[in-house]
């Protein structure tokens, strides 16, 4: 199923003041990295988990947090090397310390036999997507559904949208990428730099239209994340899907994949990739605008996030009455 978002332009509304009060929990890694995790909304409400994109936090899931934490108890997380995390030893950043990572908040939160609805942008659908393979055996064990965000499962850098680059030269995306790494992603921003690293950031991660807040934040999660953080990732992201997919069998639950128009990041074709190849895809929603879709069109990815929450919990109160 595809769906076109009929909401046109950027939001007019800025981003909340501040997030819903929360409940801090500080989560133990396999190797022992600090994950600062938050729980906002009724303790007893049904489950939902944000993994947010690199280079961000948790305040990237603001509207979300904010609209979704009246009925649910949301759980989000911020990704080792990024906002209050920690930043683990040299060598601690591969997919399979995201995975690794996101098993562990899982663990910590959810009680013994819970599940809950996953949901990631950008960094963390390929966490989800990542966790999926090497967590097999759990998916359907603390997964009822799953929202991949303005994501991908590879062949990162060769997609990404910085120059209108034709196929026969497009390993001059590769290699504008790798030097984009180097260059913002392992040393803090200098006064000088914070001009055109904000344009660069901006024209990457939001559409022209969008409300300035959304691109304002963006920016500040970017300078505030470590630089240790920014280049660990991004190179373990680089180096894991440069020449390759993740595989994409673990996702057996419920899957709902969600992409935008002009997106330079993960481009609307990698949404549609995902849709076509997941085992249990619901829907593939396709929206106006740039990579930040949570931020963007944050009504229509709550709506969405919403709805998939609602048709897991009908279909287990249906479950309960039938048994």
């Amino acid at each position: 199923m595809s769906a076109r978002a009929s909401t046109r332009g950027g939001t007019t509304e800025g981003l909340p003041d501040a997030l819903p009060p929360s409940r801090s929990v500080t989560v133990r890694a396999a190797d022992g990295t600090a994950l600062h995790t938050e729980v906002f909304g009724p303790p007893d409400g049904y489950p939902i988990v944000l993994t947010h994109g690199i280079v961000c936090a948790i305040r990237a899931w603001a509207y979300q947090i904010a609209d979704l934490a009246t009925d649910y108890r949301v759980i989000a997380f911020d990704h080792r090397g990024h906002g209050r995390s920690g930043v683990p030893r040299r060598g601690g950043y591969s997919l399979e310390h995201l995975a690794s990572d996101l098993d562990s908040v899982l663990e910590a939160t959810l009680a013994p036999h819970e599940r809950a609805v996953l949901a990631g942008h950008s960094m963390g659908g390929i966490t989800i997507t990542a966790w999926s393979q090497h967590y097999r055996d759990k998916v359907r064990r603390r997964a009822d559904a799953v929202a991949l965000i303005n994501t991908t499962t590879g062949e990162l850098l060769g997609k990404v949208k910085l120059l209108p680059v034709p196929w026969p030269l497009s390993a001059g995306r590769v290699m504008a990428g790798r030097s984009l790494i180097n260059i913002f992603g392992g040393m803090p921003i200098p006064g000088a730099a914070r001009i055109p690293s904000r344009y660069l950031v901006t024209m990457l991660a939001v559409a022209a239209e969008s409300d300035p807040s959304a691109a304002k934040l963006i920016y500040e999660l970017f300078v505030q994340t470590s630089p240790a953080g920014r280049r660990g990732c991004a190179s373990a992201l680089v180096d894991a899907l440069e020449q390759r997919y993740l595989n994409l069998d673990g996702l057996t639950v419920p899957t709902l994949v969600i992409g935008s128009e002009r997106d330079r990041l993960t481009p609307i074709s990698q949404s549609r990739k995902i849709a076509r190849n997941a085992p249990n895809v619901v829907g593939l929603v396709e929206l106006p605008g740039g990579h930040c879709s949570m931020l963007e069109q944050h009504r229509e990815v709550n709506r969405q996030l919403r709805g998939l929450a609602e048709s897991v919990t009908q279909h287990a109160r249906i479950g309960r009455i039938s048994s």
